[in-house]
């Protein structure tokens, strides 16, 4: 049964699968861990403290890019004056949405602060 030219479309399994990609089944019933796990995940890294530095870097990276290119810009040295606005407007998007996820974390925390037990 071909369903809009899709009979051909196969997703390997097994070793050749690719990263990523998920795989269809029963879902996994491995209660092993024994509990609730705590903030820093399963493996107890710290995953979400290290994914929000990884993102703080990012956009430091992201604003530093931006920077360089702003002084090239400003000495002659950019061939390609869209590169630097290019630039800029990421790094001032990644800004505002940082800046807005902050926001909404203090706003998420003030709130829980003001439940009653």
């Amino acid at each position: 049964m071909s369903v809009m030219g899709l009979e051909g479309l196969s997703f390997p399994t097994g070793p050749d699968r690719l990263p990523g990609m998920p795989t269809v089944g029963a879902p996994s019933t491995d209660f092993t861990a024994g509990g609730p796990q705590g903030p820093t995940g399963p493996t107890g890294s710290g995953e979400f403290g290290q994914l929000l530095i990884d993102g703080i870097d990012r956009l430091e990276g992201i604003t530093d890019h931006a920077a360089d290119l702003s002084v090239q810009a400003a000495t002659g040295q950019l061939e390609n004056i869209h590169d630097y606005t290019i630039a800029a407007t990421e790094a001032s998007v990644a800004t505002q949405l940082t800046v807005s996820m902050r926001n909404k974390a203090v706003e998420a925390f003030n709130e829980i602060m003001r439940m009653s037990v």
